[in-house]
């Protein structure tokens, strides 16, 4: 079992920036890759970015060249660098995590911009 906890969510107006935090603790040695997801109302949830056990990152072209996906193994955390947000960056994001067999998923965190 993995368990994964959010947090760092927030309000903030327009322009600017936050820093998400997925912290692992469990069975994090089976992980092949973390992703953050987000879903706002009345819409699916989407995949935002995803970053490898090698490191290999890959993001949604909605948010290519504002946020930034990061690990630190020291640290059992997977942070979302948030830059130059938009109203419609307005969601709960959550943490997803997936081993060969399992998927798990962070109760999630608000992120809300807005003036």
């Amino acid at each position: 079992q993995v368990q994964l906890v959010e947090s760092g969510g927030g309000l903030v107006q327009p322009g600017g920036s936050l820093r998400l935090s997925c912290t692992a603790s469990g069975s994090i040695f089976s992980i092949n890759a973390v992703g953050w997801y987000r879903q706002a109302p009345g819409k699916q949830r989407e995949l935002v970015a995803t970053i490898s056990r090698t490191s290999i990152t890959a993001y949604a072209d909605s948010v290519k060249g504002r946020f930034t996906i990061s690990r630190d193994n020291g640290k059992n955390t997977v942070y979302l660098q948030m830059n130059s947000l938009k109203p419609e960056d307005t969601a709960l994001y959550y943490c997803n995590a997936k081993s060969v067999l399992n998927e798990y998923w962070g109760q999630g965190t608000q992120v809300t911009v807005s003036s």
